[in-house]
């Protein structure tokens, strides 16, 4: 049976995690982590969509800028709780038997109940929640200002210096490629985002991250060619998947080149303006998320000759956002997509 070809499709898709990977599928989604002592901890997550309670949001286009945002939000979300299971999961339990060994001591030492005790214990009570809300609070402002540096990052560079250099580079030719800034522009956005990418894939943590990417498309790809779910069959199974977050980023800066040659072609005067073409750049957004988004879906629903080319260019990327994965991780995919394949096989996502 050919790797690339797949007996059926499946709307199921992943993330990976910090030492785990998540599954969204047709019914529940679920994350599956190895924590420290080597077990793989499992968590339901509850997901609720937009579109499901207004529907003009699950309209084509719409979709998909409504999906991309709901789930950079969740994304950041599972991200998060993996690092706490992975990492800390050990340490929270330490320090629950240490707190419960301190109040049996308490009460060992405590022959009658005094009003001075039970003052004391309802203001360590209170002390402690105290606490809680305040760690709590103080994860959500550092999440928020993080997401703010990462758009505020992501406009800078791939918005404003493309947006830079041409206009150096096209005054250094006398203005000769004017005709050309879409493209001059978006082929640089995509040269950024590959450097960009290289780079961090030499970082270790980022590396088992994109291992644990790996396993994720292996075993989706493994389910699809309708094999049995074991480490083995696994293995074989190709990393680079068409329906991935890499091939749809890649497919948005594709797509934005084609869009902004065809306005900087009946509005030259915006693409003049930099102020203007870049708050357009902004404004558009939306639009180029969507058109992705379809294009995206379509490879992931039909295997010919046509969506082969689409998905082509963002399945090359994966060579640097996939890795190998070991067995460990492969056991950690497996678990989370044996729990959200739906009975029967049935899946009414798409």
């Amino acid at each position: 049976m050919s790797k690339d070809k797949c007996c059926k499709k499946t709307s199921i898709g992943g993330q990976a995690l910090i030492e785990g990977i998540m599954m969204r599928g047709p019914h529940k989604t679920v994350m599956a982590v190895r924590n420290s002592d080597g077990e793989i901890v499992t968590e339901n997550m509850v997901t609720k969509q937009l579109k499901d309670k207004y529907k003009i949001l699950g309209w084509p286009i719409i979709r998909g800028a409504v999906s991309m945002v709901e789930s950079m939000l969740f994304g950041y979300k599972a991200l998060m709780k993996s690092a706490e299971l992975s990492d800390m999961l050990d340490e929270e339990e330490t320090e629950k038997e240490a707190k419960k060994e301190k109040k049996n001591k308490k009460k060992a030492a405590e022959t009658e109940p005094t009003a001075e005790n039970e003052v004391t214990a309802e203001a360590e009570a209170t002390a402690d929640k105290k606490d809680g809300k305040k760690e709590s609070m103080l994860m959500t402002v550092i999440g928020a200002i993080s997401m703010v540096l990462g758009i505020g990052l992501a406009v800078a560079l791939f918005i404003y210096l493309p947006n830079l250099l041409f206009g150096y580079v096209n005054s250094l030719t006398g203005e000769k490629i004017t005709a050309f800034q879409a493209t001059f522009e978006g082929v640089l956005k995509i040269l950024i985002f590959i450097i960009y990418v290289a780079i961090v894939s030499q970082m270790k943590d980022i590396k088992r991250v994109f291992m644990y990417h790996g396993a994720e498309h292996k075993t989706i790809f493994c389910y699809e060619h309708g094999k049995e779910l074991t480490v083995e069959n696994v293995r074989t199974e190709r990393r680079f998947h068409p329906r991935c977050g890499t091939s749809f980023l890649i497919l948005m800066l594709i797509v934005s080149i084609v869009f902004y040659s065809i306005i900087a072609k009946i509005f030259p005067s915006i693409a003049a303006n930099r102020l203007i073409w870049m708050t357009l750049k902004i404004v558009c957004l939306p639009i180029i998320v969507g058109l992705g988004y379809e294009l995206i879906k379509l490879c992931g629903r039909h295997d010919n000759f046509f969506t082969r080319i689409i998905a082509a260019p963002g399945v090359w990327v994966q060579r640097l956002t996939t890795k190998e994965p070991d067995d460990s991780m492969i056991e950690v995919a497996i678990t989370a997509m044996s729990a959200v394949i739906p009975e029967n096989d049935e899946d009414d996502k798409w």
